[in-house]
Protein backbone atom coordinates (compact mmCIF):
# COMPACT_ATOMS: atom_id res chain seq x y z
CA UNK A 1 0.00 0.00 0.00
CA UNK A 2 1.73 3.16 -1.23
CA UNK A 3 0.59 6.62 -0.16
CA UNK A 4 0.00 9.19 -2.88
CA UNK A 5 -0.46 12.95 -2.37
CA UNK A 6 -3.61 14.68 -3.44
CA UNK A 7 -1.79 16.73 -6.03
CA UNK A 8 1.68 18.00 -6.86
CA UNK A 9 3.70 19.45 -3.96
CA UNK A 10 2.75 23.04 -3.18
CA UNK A 11 4.28 25.81 -1.13
CA UNK A 12 2.75 24.11 1.89
CA UNK A 13 4.20 20.65 1.33
CA UNK A 14 7.45 18.98 0.36
CA UNK A 15 8.24 16.19 -2.06
CA UNK A 16 8.05 13.54 0.68
CA UNK A 17 4.46 14.41 1.50
CA UNK A 18 5.42 16.25 4.72
CA UNK A 19 3.50 19.46 5.33
CA UNK A 20 5.61 22.56 5.82
CA UNK A 21 4.33 26.10 6.57
CA UNK A 22 4.40 28.62 3.74
CA UNK A 23 7.17 31.18 4.03
CA UNK A 24 4.75 34.13 3.92
CA UNK A 25 1.15 33.93 5.23
CA UNK A 26 -1.73 35.16 3.10
CA UNK A 27 -3.64 36.47 6.13
CA UNK A 28 -2.34 39.40 8.18
CA UNK A 29 -2.37 38.40 11.88
CA UNK A 30 -0.51 41.40 13.23
CA UNK A 31 -3.63 43.21 14.43
CA UNK A 32 -3.32 46.33 16.60
CA UNK A 33 -0.03 46.79 18.47
CA UNK A 34 -0.19 45.52 22.06
CA UNK A 35 0.93 47.62 24.98
CA UNK A 36 3.46 46.11 27.34
CA UNK A 37 2.18 45.04 30.72
CA UNK A 38 5.62 45.80 32.26
CA UNK A 39 6.64 49.05 30.58
CA UNK A 40 4.91 52.29 29.69
CA UNK A 41 6.76 52.76 26.41
CA UNK A 42 9.32 51.26 24.05
CA UNK A 43 12.26 53.15 25.58
CA UNK A 44 11.61 51.60 29.00
CA UNK A 45 11.19 48.16 27.45
CA UNK A 46 14.53 48.41 25.66
CA UNK A 47 16.32 49.24 28.93
CA UNK A 48 14.27 47.02 31.20
CA UNK A 49 15.61 43.58 30.30
CA UNK A 50 19.29 43.07 31.21
CA UNK A 51 21.25 39.87 30.58
CA UNK A 52 24.32 40.73 32.67
CA UNK A 53 24.02 40.28 36.44
CA UNK A 54 24.49 43.68 38.17
CA UNK A 55 27.57 44.02 40.37
CA UNK A 56 25.49 44.65 43.50
CA UNK A 57 23.56 41.35 43.23
CA UNK A 58 26.30 39.24 44.79
CA UNK A 59 26.85 41.49 47.80
CA UNK A 60 23.14 42.06 48.47
CA UNK A 61 22.17 38.38 48.09
CA UNK A 62 19.73 39.32 45.36
CA UNK A 63 20.65 36.25 43.30
CA UNK A 64 18.91 33.76 45.62
CA UNK A 65 15.88 36.04 45.70
CA UNK A 66 15.62 36.11 41.91
CA UNK A 67 16.23 32.35 41.80
CA UNK A 68 13.40 31.75 44.26
CA UNK A 69 11.06 33.95 42.23
CA UNK A 70 11.85 32.44 38.82
CA UNK A 71 12.62 28.77 39.52
CA UNK A 72 9.09 27.55 38.77
CA UNK A 73 8.95 29.51 35.50
CA UNK A 74 12.19 28.59 33.74
CA UNK A 75 10.40 28.26 30.38
CA UNK A 76 9.88 32.03 30.28
CA UNK A 77 13.47 33.16 31.01
CA UNK A 78 12.34 35.82 33.49
CA UNK A 79 15.68 36.52 35.18
CA UNK A 80 16.69 39.43 32.86
CA UNK A 81 13.57 41.38 33.89
CA UNK A 82 14.69 41.37 37.54
CA UNK A 83 18.21 42.60 36.73
CA UNK A 84 17.05 46.09 35.76
CA UNK A 85 15.31 48.70 37.87
CA UNK A 86 13.04 51.55 36.81
CA UNK A 87 14.19 55.17 36.75
CA UNK A 88 10.90 57.07 37.10
CA UNK A 89 8.37 57.00 39.92
CA UNK A 90 5.42 56.74 37.54
CA UNK A 91 7.01 53.67 35.89
CA UNK A 92 7.11 52.02 39.32
CA UNK A 93 3.49 53.00 39.99
CA UNK A 94 2.56 51.48 36.60
CA UNK A 95 3.79 48.08 37.81
CA UNK A 96 2.31 48.47 41.27
CA UNK A 97 -1.10 49.06 39.68
CA UNK A 98 -0.86 45.80 37.73
CA UNK A 99 0.29 43.96 40.86
CA UNK A 100 -2.72 45.23 42.81
CA UNK A 101 -5.09 44.14 40.04
CA UNK A 102 -3.52 40.68 39.92
CA UNK A 103 -3.91 40.29 43.67
CA UNK A 104 -7.63 39.97 42.89
CA UNK A 105 -8.39 36.24 42.71
CA UNK A 106 -10.56 36.60 39.58
CA UNK A 107 -7.89 38.54 37.67
CA UNK A 108 -5.14 36.08 38.56
CA UNK A 109 -7.40 33.15 37.61
CA UNK A 110 -8.11 34.72 34.20
CA UNK A 111 -4.42 35.29 33.52
CA UNK A 112 -3.43 31.78 34.63
CA UNK A 113 -6.18 30.21 32.48
CA UNK A 114 -4.93 32.12 29.43
CA UNK A 115 -1.26 31.32 30.01
CA UNK A 116 -2.08 27.65 30.56
CA UNK A 117 -3.81 27.53 27.18
CA UNK A 118 -0.80 29.22 25.62
CA UNK A 119 1.41 26.56 27.18
CA UNK A 120 -0.87 23.88 25.67
CA UNK A 121 -0.56 25.66 22.33
CA UNK A 122 3.24 25.43 22.46
CA UNK A 123 3.04 21.74 23.36
CA UNK A 124 0.81 21.11 20.35
CA UNK A 125 3.17 22.95 18.03
CA UNK A 126 6.08 20.99 19.48
CA UNK A 127 4.24 17.75 18.72
CA UNK A 128 3.62 19.00 15.18
CA UNK A 129 7.33 19.67 14.77
CA UNK A 130 8.02 16.08 15.72
CA UNK A 131 5.63 14.66 13.13
CA UNK A 132 6.90 13.38 9.78
CA UNK A 133 3.64 12.67 7.99
CA UNK A 134 1.99 15.48 6.14
CA UNK A 135 -1.59 15.35 7.37
CA UNK A 136 -0.68 14.36 10.92
CA UNK A 137 1.47 17.47 11.19
CA UNK A 138 -1.20 19.66 9.61
CA UNK A 139 -3.89 18.38 12.00
CA UNK A 140 -1.74 19.18 15.05
CA UNK A 141 -1.14 22.69 13.70
CA UNK A 142 -4.85 23.32 13.15
CA UNK A 143 -5.51 21.97 16.64
CA UNK A 144 -3.02 24.51 17.97
CA UNK A 145 -4.83 27.22 16.02
CA UNK A 146 -8.08 26.18 17.68
CA UNK A 147 -6.46 26.29 21.14
CA UNK A 148 -5.09 29.75 20.37
CA UNK A 149 -8.41 31.09 19.11
CA UNK A 150 -10.26 29.70 22.15
CA UNK A 151 -7.65 31.19 24.49
CA UNK A 152 -7.93 34.65 22.94
CA UNK A 153 -11.73 34.62 22.93
CA UNK A 154 -12.01 33.40 26.53
CA UNK A 155 -9.35 35.78 27.84
CA UNK A 156 -11.12 38.70 26.15
CA UNK A 157 -14.40 37.74 27.83
CA UNK A 158 -12.70 37.27 31.22
CA UNK A 159 -10.99 40.67 31.11
CA UNK A 160 -14.22 42.38 30.04
CA UNK A 161 -15.88 41.16 33.24
CA UNK A 162 -13.14 42.42 35.58
CA UNK A 163 -13.04 45.82 37.37
CA UNK A 164 -9.46 46.60 36.32
CA UNK A 165 -7.80 49.73 37.69
CA UNK A 166 -4.26 49.42 36.27
CA UNK A 167 -3.24 51.19 33.09
CA UNK A 168 -1.34 48.11 31.96
CA UNK A 169 -4.19 45.59 32.10
CA UNK A 170 -6.78 48.07 30.83
CA UNK A 171 -4.58 48.76 27.80
CA UNK A 172 -4.19 45.03 27.18
CA UNK A 173 -7.96 44.61 27.42
CA UNK A 174 -8.58 47.37 24.89
CA UNK A 175 -5.98 46.01 22.48
CA UNK A 176 -7.31 42.48 22.89
CA UNK A 177 -10.84 43.65 22.04
CA UNK A 178 -9.52 45.32 18.90
CA UNK A 179 -7.53 42.23 17.94
CA UNK A 180 -10.53 39.94 18.36
CA UNK A 181 -12.48 42.22 16.03
CA UNK A 182 -9.70 42.33 13.41
CA UNK A 183 -10.20 40.67 9.99
CA UNK A 184 -7.17 38.41 10.39
CA UNK A 185 -8.34 36.89 13.67
CA UNK A 186 -11.89 36.56 12.40
CA UNK A 187 -10.68 34.72 9.29
CA UNK A 188 -8.57 32.38 11.46
CA UNK A 189 -11.55 31.46 13.64
CA UNK A 190 -13.80 30.86 10.62
CA UNK A 191 -11.25 28.79 8.70
CA UNK A 192 -10.34 26.61 11.68
CA UNK A 193 -13.98 26.00 12.55
CA UNK A 194 -14.78 24.99 8.96
CA UNK A 195 -11.75 22.70 8.56
CA UNK A 196 -12.34 20.88 11.84
CA UNK A 197 -16.04 20.45 11.15
CA UNK A 198 -15.31 18.99 7.68
CA UNK A 199 -12.70 16.60 9.08
CA UNK A 200 -14.99 15.51 11.92
CA UNK A 201 -17.74 14.66 9.39
CA UNK A 202 -15.54 12.20 7.45
CA UNK A 203 -16.50 8.52 7.68
CA UNK A 204 -14.62 5.68 5.98
CA UNK A 205 -14.14 1.96 6.14
CA UNK A 206 -11.00 -0.19 6.25
CA UNK A 207 -11.07 -3.70 4.82
CA UNK A 208 -8.11 -5.91 5.80
CA UNK A 209 -7.42 -9.16 3.94
CA UNK A 210 -4.07 -10.63 4.93
CA UNK A 211 -1.40 -8.13 3.91
CA UNK A 212 -3.86 -6.14 1.81
CA UNK A 213 -5.54 -3.02 3.24
CA UNK A 214 -8.33 -1.29 1.34
CA UNK A 215 -9.68 2.13 2.31
CA UNK A 216 -13.20 2.74 1.03
CA UNK A 217 -16.14 5.06 1.59
CA UNK A 218 -18.40 4.23 4.47
CA UNK A 219 -21.43 2.47 2.97
CA UNK A 220 -23.68 2.11 5.96
CA UNK A 221 -21.66 -0.62 7.67
CA UNK A 222 -22.60 -1.55 11.18
CA UNK A 223 -20.85 0.42 13.89
CA UNK A 224 -19.71 -2.54 15.96
CA UNK A 225 -18.56 -0.33 18.80
CA UNK A 226 -22.12 0.85 19.34
CA UNK A 227 -23.49 -2.67 18.86
CA UNK A 228 -21.15 -4.21 21.43
CA UNK A 229 -21.84 -1.47 23.98
CA UNK A 230 -25.58 -1.94 23.51
CA UNK A 231 -25.31 -5.73 23.93
CA UNK A 232 -23.35 -5.52 27.17
CA UNK A 233 -25.20 -2.51 28.62
CA UNK A 234 -27.56 -4.79 30.58
CA UNK A 235 -24.59 -6.26 32.46
CA UNK A 236 -23.34 -2.88 33.69
CA UNK A 237 -23.29 -2.55 37.48
CA UNK A 238 -22.02 0.82 38.68
CA UNK A 239 -18.52 2.01 37.89
CA UNK A 240 -16.40 -0.37 35.85
CA UNK A 241 -12.70 -0.59 35.18
CA UNK A 242 -11.44 1.25 32.11
CA UNK A 243 -9.56 -1.23 29.93
CA UNK A 244 -8.72 1.23 27.18
CA UNK A 245 -5.02 1.37 26.41
CA UNK A 246 -3.25 4.62 27.23
CA UNK A 247 -0.90 5.59 24.46
CA UNK A 248 2.56 6.81 25.56
CA UNK A 249 3.33 10.52 25.46
CA UNK A 250 4.67 11.51 22.07
CA UNK A 251 2.93 8.66 20.32
CA UNK A 252 2.50 9.38 16.60
CA UNK A 253 1.35 7.72 13.42
CA UNK A 254 3.23 4.78 11.95
CA UNK A 255 3.72 4.29 8.23
CA UNK A 256 0.67 2.03 7.86
CA UNK A 257 -1.61 4.59 9.53
CA UNK A 258 -0.10 7.33 7.38
CA UNK A 259 -0.85 5.42 4.18
CA UNK A 260 -4.42 4.80 5.31
CA UNK A 261 -4.80 8.51 6.00
CA UNK A 262 -3.43 9.38 2.56
CA UNK A 263 -6.15 7.23 0.99
CA UNK A 264 -8.79 8.82 3.17
CA UNK A 265 -7.56 12.13 1.75
CA UNK A 266 -8.03 10.77 -1.77
CA UNK A 267 -11.64 9.92 -0.88
CA UNK A 268 -12.28 13.38 0.61
CA UNK A 269 -10.04 15.75 -1.39
CA UNK A 270 -11.96 18.94 -0.61
CA UNK A 271 -11.62 18.61 3.18
CA UNK A 272 -7.90 17.86 3.01
CA UNK A 273 -7.19 20.63 0.50
CA UNK A 274 -8.93 22.97 2.93
CA UNK A 275 -6.67 21.64 5.71
CA UNK A 276 -3.57 22.42 3.65
CA UNK A 277 -4.92 25.82 2.64
CA UNK A 278 -5.66 26.74 6.26
CA UNK A 279 -2.11 25.86 7.31
CA UNK A 280 -0.65 27.93 4.48
CA UNK A 281 -2.90 30.94 4.97
CA UNK A 282 -2.35 31.10 8.76
CA UNK A 283 1.25 29.90 8.99
CA UNK A 284 2.11 32.80 11.32
CA UNK A 285 -1.17 32.82 13.24
CA UNK A 286 0.19 33.90 16.65
CA UNK A 287 0.10 37.61 17.41
CA UNK A 288 3.51 38.85 18.56
CA UNK A 289 1.94 41.15 21.13
CA UNK A 290 0.11 38.28 22.79
CA UNK A 291 3.29 36.22 22.88
CA UNK A 292 5.04 39.16 24.55
CA UNK A 293 2.19 39.52 27.06
CA UNK A 294 2.30 35.79 27.85
CA UNK A 295 5.96 36.11 28.86
CA UNK A 296 5.76 39.49 30.59
CA UNK A 297 2.74 38.70 32.75
CA UNK A 298 4.64 35.76 34.24
CA UNK A 299 6.99 38.29 35.83
CA UNK A 300 4.04 39.40 37.97
CA UNK A 301 2.72 35.88 38.48
CA UNK A 302 6.13 34.67 39.67
CA UNK A 303 6.77 37.65 41.95
CA UNK A 304 3.34 37.49 43.61
CA UNK A 305 3.68 33.72 44.12
CA UNK A 306 7.01 34.35 45.89
CA UNK A 307 5.48 37.09 48.04
CA UNK A 308 2.50 34.88 48.89
CA UNK A 309 4.82 32.11 50.08
CA UNK A 310 6.53 34.48 52.55
CA UNK A 311 3.20 35.96 53.64
CA UNK A 312 1.93 32.49 54.46
CA UNK A 313 4.91 32.16 56.80
CA UNK A 314 3.61 35.25 58.65
CA UNK A 315 5.94 37.84 57.10
CA UNK A 316 4.52 41.22 55.99
CA UNK A 317 4.81 42.86 52.56
CA UNK A 318 3.64 46.30 51.49
CA UNK A 319 3.62 48.56 48.44
CA UNK A 320 6.28 51.23 49.02
CA UNK A 321 5.98 54.94 48.38
CA UNK A 322 8.92 56.19 46.31
CA UNK A 323 10.39 59.60 45.61
CA UNK A 324 13.17 60.60 43.24
CA UNK A 325 13.74 63.92 45.03
CA UNK A 326 12.96 63.48 48.74
CA UNK A 327 15.66 61.42 50.45
CA UNK A 328 13.68 60.76 53.62
CA UNK A 329 13.25 57.01 54.09
CA UNK A 330 11.07 55.25 56.63
CA UNK A 331 10.44 51.49 56.92
CA UNK A 332 8.62 49.45 59.52
CA UNK A 333 9.03 45.70 60.21
CA UNK A 334 11.49 45.27 57.35
CA UNK A 335 13.51 42.07 56.90
CA UNK A 336 16.04 40.42 54.59
CA UNK A 337 13.95 38.14 52.30
CA UNK A 338 16.96 36.06 51.23
CA UNK A 339 17.75 35.25 54.87
CA UNK A 340 14.04 34.77 55.59
CA UNK A 341 13.81 32.09 52.89
CA UNK A 342 16.67 30.21 54.54
CA UNK A 343 15.32 30.59 58.09
CA UNK A 344 11.83 29.43 57.10
CA UNK A 345 13.33 26.29 55.62
CA UNK A 346 15.23 25.72 58.87
CA UNK A 347 12.22 26.65 61.06
CA UNK A 348 14.13 29.64 62.39
CA UNK A 349 12.86 33.02 63.59
CA UNK A 350 12.90 36.02 61.26
CA UNK A 351 13.73 39.30 63.02
CA UNK A 352 12.25 42.54 61.62
CA UNK A 353 13.77 46.01 62.01
CA UNK A 354 12.59 49.61 61.67
CA UNK A 355 14.73 52.40 60.25
CA UNK A 356 14.35 55.98 59.06
CA UNK A 357 16.33 58.95 57.77
CA UNK A 358 14.85 62.41 58.14
CA UNK A 359 15.89 65.95 57.26
CA UNK A 360 19.60 66.17 56.52
CA UNK A 361 20.29 62.58 57.57
CA UNK A 362 21.75 60.47 54.78
CA UNK A 363 24.02 57.63 55.99
CA UNK A 364 23.59 54.86 58.54
CA UNK A 365 26.79 53.89 60.32
CA UNK A 366 26.16 50.47 61.86
CA UNK A 367 28.35 49.17 64.69
CA UNK A 368 28.11 46.68 67.52
CA UNK A 369 29.10 43.10 68.33
CA UNK A 370 29.91 40.59 65.63
CA UNK A 371 27.09 38.33 64.42
CA UNK A 372 24.60 40.92 65.64
CA UNK A 373 22.75 41.59 62.38
CA UNK A 374 24.85 44.47 61.02
CA UNK A 375 25.59 42.95 57.60
CA UNK A 376 22.02 41.67 57.34
CA UNK A 377 20.77 45.22 57.84
CA UNK A 378 23.09 46.57 55.15
CA UNK A 379 21.91 43.93 52.68
CA UNK A 380 18.29 44.55 53.63
CA UNK A 381 18.64 48.29 52.98
CA UNK A 382 19.92 47.59 49.47
CA UNK A 383 17.43 44.79 48.80
CA UNK A 384 14.44 46.92 49.73
CA UNK A 385 15.53 49.76 47.48
CA UNK A 386 16.19 47.41 44.55
CA UNK A 387 12.85 45.57 44.86
CA UNK A 388 11.00 48.86 45.29
CA UNK A 389 12.71 50.36 42.22
CA UNK A 390 11.81 47.21 40.30
CA UNK A 391 8.13 47.81 41.06
CA UNK A 392 6.97 45.14 43.48
CA UNK A 393 5.81 44.90 47.10
CA UNK A 394 8.69 44.94 49.60
CA UNK A 395 9.22 43.28 52.99
CA UNK A 396 7.61 45.31 55.79
CA UNK A 397 4.34 46.80 56.95
CA UNK A 398 5.21 50.31 55.72
CA UNK A 399 7.92 51.64 53.43
CA UNK A 400 8.97 55.01 52.06
CA UNK A 401 12.09 54.69 49.92
CA UNK A 402 14.27 56.63 47.49
CA UNK A 403 14.29 55.95 43.74
CA UNK A 404 18.01 55.82 42.97
CA UNK A 405 19.89 56.04 39.70
CA UNK A 406 22.59 53.48 40.61
CA UNK A 407 23.19 51.18 43.57
CA UNK A 408 26.80 50.51 44.55
CA UNK A 409 28.09 47.96 47.07
CA UNK A 410 31.48 47.35 48.63
CA UNK A 411 31.76 44.16 50.69
CA UNK A 412 34.92 42.45 51.83
CA UNK A 413 36.26 39.94 49.29
CA UNK A 414 39.02 37.40 49.24
CA UNK A 415 42.20 38.27 47.41
CA UNK A 416 42.13 37.52 43.70
CA UNK A 417 45.52 36.33 42.49
CA UNK A 418 44.59 37.26 38.92
CA UNK A 419 44.61 41.02 39.59
CA UNK A 420 47.92 40.95 41.50
CA UNK A 421 46.50 43.25 44.19
CA UNK A 422 46.50 42.85 47.96
CA UNK A 423 43.28 43.34 49.94
CA UNK A 424 43.97 46.96 50.85
CA UNK A 425 44.95 47.82 47.28
CA UNK A 426 41.83 46.11 46.00
CA UNK A 427 39.65 47.98 48.51
CA UNK A 428 41.10 51.29 47.38
CA UNK A 429 40.61 50.51 43.69
CA UNK A 430 37.00 49.45 44.18
CA UNK A 431 36.13 52.39 46.44
CA UNK A 432 37.76 54.80 43.99
CA UNK A 433 35.65 53.38 41.17
CA UNK A 434 32.46 53.78 43.21
CA UNK A 435 33.23 57.35 44.22
CA UNK A 436 34.02 58.23 40.61
CA UNK A 437 30.68 56.89 39.33
CA UNK A 438 28.29 57.76 42.17
CA UNK A 439 25.98 60.76 41.98
CA UNK A 440 23.77 62.52 44.56
CA UNK A 441 20.96 60.19 43.42
CA UNK A 442 22.93 56.99 44.08
CA UNK A 443 22.93 54.58 47.02
CA UNK A 444 26.15 53.14 48.46
CA UNK A 445 26.25 50.14 50.80
CA UNK A 446 29.64 49.38 52.40
CA UNK A 447 30.51 46.54 54.73
CA UNK A 448 33.72 46.48 56.84
CA UNK A 449 35.93 48.52 54.52
CA UNK A 450 39.72 48.70 55.08
CA UNK A 451 39.66 45.87 57.65
CA UNK A 452 42.98 44.55 56.35
CA UNK A 453 45.09 47.50 57.46
CA UNK A 454 46.05 49.10 60.77
CA UNK A 455 43.46 50.85 62.89
CA UNK A 456 45.08 54.24 62.30
CA UNK A 457 45.21 53.82 58.52
CA UNK A 458 41.70 52.38 58.37
CA UNK A 459 40.32 55.34 60.30
CA UNK A 460 42.14 57.87 58.08
CA UNK A 461 40.95 56.22 54.84
CA UNK A 462 37.40 55.73 56.11
CA UNK A 463 37.10 59.39 57.07
CA UNK A 464 38.23 60.40 53.59
CA UNK A 465 35.59 58.13 52.05
CA UNK A 466 32.88 59.42 54.40
CA UNK A 467 33.79 62.99 53.53
CA UNK A 468 33.34 62.26 49.81
CA UNK A 469 30.01 60.52 50.42
CA UNK A 470 28.83 63.41 52.57
CA UNK A 471 29.70 65.95 49.86
CA UNK A 472 27.77 63.89 47.33
CA UNK A 473 24.76 63.99 49.70
CA UNK A 474 23.79 60.44 48.71
CA UNK A 475 22.06 57.75 50.76
CA UNK A 476 24.12 54.93 52.19
CA UNK A 477 24.95 52.36 54.83
CA UNK A 478 28.39 51.80 56.34
CA UNK A 479 28.97 48.75 58.54
CA UNK A 480 32.18 49.33 60.46
CA UNK A 481 34.26 48.42 63.51
CA UNK A 482 35.40 52.08 63.66
CA UNK A 483 32.98 53.66 66.10
CA UNK A 484 34.47 57.12 65.44
CA UNK A 485 32.60 57.16 62.11
CA UNK A 486 29.23 56.99 63.91
CA UNK A 487 29.53 60.68 64.79
CA UNK A 488 31.27 61.83 61.62
CA UNK A 489 28.87 64.71 60.82
CA UNK A 490 25.21 65.72 60.96
CA UNK A 491 24.33 63.50 57.99
CA UNK A 492 25.33 60.31 59.82
CA UNK A 493 22.90 58.26 61.93
CA UNK A 494 24.39 55.75 64.36
CA UNK A 495 22.76 52.31 64.61
CA UNK A 496 23.99 49.84 67.21
CA UNK A 497 23.30 46.13 67.49
CA UNK A 498 21.39 45.41 70.69
CA UNK A 499 21.45 42.47 73.08
CA UNK A 500 18.60 40.29 74.29
CA UNK A 501 17.27 41.80 77.58
CA UNK A 502 16.71 38.30 78.94
CA UNK A 503 20.32 37.31 78.20
CA UNK A 504 22.78 40.22 77.98
CA UNK A 505 25.26 38.05 76.07
CA UNK A 506 22.79 36.97 73.35
CA UNK A 507 22.22 39.06 70.22
CA UNK A 508 18.68 40.25 69.57
CA UNK A 509 19.52 40.97 65.89
CA UNK A 510 17.73 44.30 66.28
CA UNK A 511 19.41 47.65 65.70
CA UNK A 512 18.82 50.67 67.91
CA UNK A 513 19.31 54.31 66.95
CA UNK A 514 21.83 55.48 69.53
CA UNK A 515 25.45 56.66 69.85
CA UNK A 516 28.13 54.02 69.51
CA UNK A 517 30.07 53.73 72.78
CA UNK A 518 31.38 50.18 72.61
CA UNK A 519 30.65 49.70 76.32
CA UNK A 520 27.19 48.17 76.48
CA UNK A 521 28.24 44.77 75.20
CA UNK A 522 31.38 44.61 77.33
CA UNK A 523 29.40 45.62 80.44
CA UNK A 524 26.77 42.96 79.73
CA UNK A 525 29.43 40.24 79.55
CA UNK A 526 31.09 41.51 82.72
CA UNK A 527 27.75 41.49 84.58
CA UNK A 528 26.98 37.93 83.41
CA UNK A 529 30.27 36.59 84.72
CA UNK A 530 30.29 38.75 87.86
CA UNK A 531 33.42 40.72 87.11
CA UNK A 532 32.18 44.30 87.12
CA UNK A 533 33.94 46.66 89.54
CA UNK A 534 31.00 46.60 91.93
CA UNK A 535 30.71 42.81 91.87
CA UNK A 536 34.42 42.37 92.41
CA UNK A 537 34.45 44.82 95.34
CA UNK A 538 31.58 42.95 96.98
CA UNK A 539 33.57 39.73 96.90
CA UNK A 540 36.85 41.24 98.13
CA UNK A 541 37.09 41.05 101.94
CA UNK A 542 37.31 44.41 103.64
Amino acid sequence: MNAKPLDEPTAGSDAAGVWAPATSPTVDHRGPPFHSVLFRNREEADAGCVQAVPDCFRDLNLDPIVDAITTAWKDYALEPFFRAHLREVDAVVYRQEVMRDLEQAAAMAAVKAFTQQMRSLREQLARAEGCYYRYEKARHVVGAMQTYADAVEQFGRDLAALPLASRGLRAIRADLDAYRASPGFGQLVADVRTVLADLAAIRYGVLIRGASVTVQPCAGEIDYTAAVEQTFEKFRRGEVRDYRAKLPEGYGMNHIEAQILDRVALLHPQAFRALDACCRAHAAFQNEGLLCFDREVHVYVAYLAWVDGLRQAGLPFCYPTLSATDKAVDCRDAFDPALAQQLIGEHGRVVCNDFSLQGAERIFVVSGPNQGGKTTFARMFGQLHWLAAWGGPVPGTQARLFLFDRLFTHFEREEDIRNLRGKLHDDLVRIHRILGQASPHSIVVMNEIFSSTTLEDALFLSREVMARLSRLDLLGVCVTFLEELASFDEKVVSLVGTMDPADPTARSFRLARRPADGLAYALAIAQKYGVTRGQLLERIPA
